[in-house]
């Protein structure tokens, strides 16, 4: 069965967002709960945008960067460590 005034179907309509629970809201009182609800959401969602992901260790400096080789008796051997 299909809705007259959307034309949806039963299976492709959604529950609402919102609901009232409690109390009978005036329309400008529904309407600045669902702009403070849209507002935080977008902030939600810029917030999770701007956030960097951690640099991979392949990039890291420090691994670029290797320690001075000691020199003296056994120095060879103990390049490799």
């Amino acid at each position: 069965m299909s809705d007259p005034v959307t034309g949806e179907t039963e299976e492709t309509q959604q529950p609402p967002l919102l609901r009232i629970v409690k109390g009978d809201p005036t329309p400008q009182e529904v309407a600045a709960l669902v702009s403070v609800v849209s507002a935080m959401a977008a902030g939600a969602a810029e917030a999770a945008a701007n956030q960097k992901a951690p640099k991979p260790e392949w990039s890291a400096h420090h691994r670029k960067l290797r320690p001075t080789h000691r020199h003296g008796a056994g120095a060879w051997r103990n390049s490799a460590r």
